[in-house]
């Protein structure tokens, strides 16, 4: 099992005493998923925070008209998962699903909670994983807000240059939301102005 990843993106934040590292180590999950697996289905209770050493997940919903709506893409290094449902043990409003084959470190709910009684500090560093995804929930809400689906496109590229490769057009294109051939067509746009 690769640990090393998780820890060191822990040590960014706190440090660990190896008793500390064991203790932890001790408390996770090591799982792979398939290429279209779900790790959450909308409406189910999100069992787990998620790590991820290996694959790119989407984080999506579908509404009344079974149209998707994909909120967030993850990948190595970043953590995927219904955050909500998780912290509050409530049905799921998202799924996540799995693009590639994906390897993840996971923490139950349960396990968590002994996690942060044991070793307080890592408590320190959930709060600092929720505040970002706070955070960049709201720049998003702004940008979808006051930016064109041009400019929100190149604000994708530049903050998420290892995404664009790796998942389909119709997904970015979901993800900024348009529709693909207006991705297309703002595409062509660009690179005719080059």
């Amino acid at each position: 099992m690769n640990h090393k990843p998780l820890l060191d993106y822990i040590h960014k934040y706190i440090n660990l005493t190896l008793e500390e590292q064991t203790i932890l180590l001790s408390k996770i999950i090591h799982r792979k998923y398939l290429k279209d697996q779900y790790i959450v289905q909308q409406g189910d209770i999100c069992k787990s925070a998620n790590f991820i050493i290996s694959g790119c997940t989407k984080t999506f919903y579908i509404d009344k008209e079974a149209q998707e709506h994909i909120v967030t893409f993850s990948i190595e290094d970043w953590w995927t998962s219904d955050l909500g449902s998780f912290i509050t043990q409530t049905p799921a409003d998202f799924n996540v699903q799995c693009l590639e084959n994906t390897e993840l470190i996971q923490f139950t709910f349960d396990n968590l909670e002994e996690l942060y009684a044991e070793i307080p500090k890592l408590e320190r560093l959930f709060r600092k994983i929720v505040e970002r995804a706070f955070v960049a929930s709201q720049k998003r809400i702004i940008k979808n807000f006051s930016l064109t689906a041009k400019e929100r496109y190149l604000v994708f590229k530049q903050t998420y240059p290892k995404i664009e490769q790796r998942v389909p057009q119709y997904m970015i294109a979901s993800y900024l939301g348009i529709t693909k051939e207006f991705l297309s067509k703002i595409k062509s746009q660009l690179s005719y102005d080059k």
